[in-house]
């Protein structure tokens, strides 16, 4: 079949903007500034970083899809844990509409969800603007830490099955998580994986790929061998995560241009103490321990965006006051956070004493 051919008139019009923009990049240029047209939701007061090589510009805080503590702002779900809550719930659907609306005001345009549930959920608070927001996905259920899902047969099935029952059309990432802590999985799984990630990619399904590990040099190996299936991946970064001076991750990451999203920037919530709904006694100082945190956070520019699960407009609001405040803590702000994260990092309940082991990465 013979392609179209384009018309005179057709042709002039399409030169004449590709002109206009160039010429528009290129005043931007000479004014020190940086092109903002293909910022997705581009707000100027929210910060952008380059999700290494995939060619995206990313929100320097990204909306994590856990809902944890969702039940302080919408009463009345009922499940033995935050995710077994009913996601068809009208207030609960109402509630993550609401807080994605609000994230697409401010300037964030990532979203990262990682179980069948969370992909559901946002899918359907993306309907009919999906173009708004990179979505990250993951399946884990139905992928590396189940037995059953470690070829690259029923991985990719995963993918099928899980965009199909989402009503996805494609992923902007998909990021497979694996075990955690100190599990290694065998050279060949990550080799039935990152076949997996390099079909989809190919298929068009996806459009750039990536994993979640909790194993540092596991991650670091995995990026030295296949740079060019590892555009980004998920890892702990918490508000105690320092970046070692030698041998660290990131010098891999740097190497080889790969995106770094951080989970559990709050400690799993240990660094706060009470409710965190407005009104709340406890309110004010989950706010102001929320934004010193992830300032800390983002003194690290090689790091991607942390991914707070975040329950209500107001704290999507007060991240964004957090990326507007200086990067360095003043002498009392550094005091009074280096207690409240020594005090965190003393008391982490049992599930997240593993998080220690994250201090220097």
């Amino acid at each position: 079949m013979s392609e179209r051919k384009i018309t005179r008139r057709e042709f002039v019009k399409e030169s004449t903007i590709a002109a206009a923009g160039l010429a528009a990049a290129a005043a931007a240029a000479h004014a020190g500034q940086a092109d903002t047209r293909k910022v997705l939701n581009y707000n100027p007061n929210m910060e952008y970083r380059p999700c290494g090589k995939t060619g995206l510009t990313v929100s320097a805080v990204a909306m994590g899809g856990h809902w944890k503590r969702i039940e302080e702002v919408v009463p009345g779900l009922t499940g033995k844990s935050w995710l077994a809550y009913n996601i068809d719930d009208p207030g609960f659907q109402k509630n993550r509409y609401e807080v994605v609306t609000k994230c697409m005001e401010v300037g964030i345009n990532w979203i990262d969800a990682c179980t069948i549930q969370e992909v559901m959920a946002y899918s359907k608070a993306l309907k009919g603007r999906r173009d708004k927001m990179y979505l990250a996905c993951s399946w884990y259920q139905n992928e590396l830490r189940n037995a059953s899902f470690r070829t690259e047969k029923a991985l990719l099935e995963t993918l099928d099955k899980g965009m199909k029952d989402a009503g996805l059309d494609y992923v902007d990432l998909w990021r497979i998580t694996m075990h955690e802590q100190s599990v290694k999985h065998t050279d060949g799984e990550v080799e039935e994986m990152m076949k997996a990630l390099e079909a989809a990619r190919k298929s068009g399904k996806v459009r750039f790929t990536g994993f979640s590990s909790h194993h540092r040099e596991h991650i670091r190996g995995m990026i030295e061998k296949y740079p060019t299936i590892v555009d980004a991946f998920c890892t702990p970064y918490t508000f105690k995560t320092i970046e070692k001076p030698q041998d660290s991750m990131f010098d891999a990451v740097r190497k080889h241009q790969v995106g770094v999203f951080g989970i559990k920037p709050f400690g799993g919530n240990s660094l706060f103490k009470g409710g965190a709904s407005q009104g709340n006694a406890t309110a004010k100082d989950h706010d102001d321990l929320a934004r010193l945190a992830i300032r800390t956070i983002l003194t690290n520019k090689s790091l991607t965006a942390p991914i707070p699960g975040m329950i209500s407009t107001q704290q999507v609001d007060n991240i964004v006051k957090a990326v507007k405040e200086p990067r360095q803590l003043s002498a009392a702000e550094r005091e009074r956070f280096s207690k409240a994260a020594e005090q965190a990092w003393a008391s982490l309940p049992q599930e997240y004493c593993w998080l220690k082991d994250w201090e220097y990465v």
